[in-house]
């Protein structure tokens, strides 16, 4: 059977996140994951990787479940290592279980399945006018986020809710911005749930985009 290798941000595996991706890949291919955190522990991570000023901000999951804040430009060297060691393994197709901008990521065969390239087209096109909110996990990360969307003709309106903790009353005062200001929800993080997805939708009565549900059945069409 083909295999599909997914690299998060944190550290493998992604039991949250991962059944989406089985779900729609179940009985054409098995899904083989890979963790740019794997074997890192809590106080090397917040001393080595953690943003400095002006450093492109990311948030993941550890595998005892302890979210972790990151620098893309500290872990983006590593990112690529692993990239590599799916390759050598023989993986062609990589998903890449994150939404932040990394640029010059390479591969020498296998295709890169990058979100953040391929959900704010997608998006532009399903929204066809209608009022974008897009959910983020930090408020440190909003800035950087909207310079996806301008390219494609998109200005959300941005609320911030964890990925990592589905709490209901949360959740509530994130959506109050949004308040008769959009149409459609995107969740902009792989590491939201379906159970975030849906207690998001029933509390904001539209439609919500789940990033990597979308990923996953775009996934499913190119192996």
């Amino acid at each position: 059977m083909k295999q599909v290798g997914m690299i998060t941000i944190g550290q493998a595996p992604r039991k949250d996140v991962a059944p989406i991706l089985e779900t729609h890949l179940a009985g054409r291919a098995e899904l083989t994951q890979s963790g740019v955190l794997d074997g890192m522990t809590l106080e090397a991570i917040r001393q080595n990787l953690a943003p400095a000023p002006g450093e492109y901000v990311l948030t993941s999951r550890l595998s005892d479940g302890e979210q972790v804040i990151m620098s893309r430009e500290r872990i983006q060297p590593i990112l690529q290592q692993k990239i590599r060691a799916l390759e050598s393994c023989g993986i062609r197709n990589i998903l890449l279980l994150c939404t932040g901008v990394f640029p010059g990521l390479q591969t020498e065969h296998a295709v890169l399945f990058e979100p953040d390239q391929m959900i704010p087209p997608i998006v532009a096109l399903l929204a066809k006018g209608r009022r974008l909110g897009v959910i983020a996990p930090l408020h440190e990360q909003v800035g950087a986020l909207r310079e996806k969307y301008t390219p494609y003709g998109l200005d959300p309106v941005f609320a911030v809710a964890s990925p990592f903790r589905v709490d209901k009353q949360a959740y509530q005062e994130a959506l109050e911005p949004l308040k008769d200001q959009v149409d459609l929800l995107l969740m902009d993080c792989m590491g939201y749930s379906e159970e975030a997805r849906q207690l998001m939708s029933e509390l904001s009565g539209m439609p919500v985009i789940l990033s990597t549900a979308l990923m996953a059945k775009l996934i499913s069409e190119m192996i």
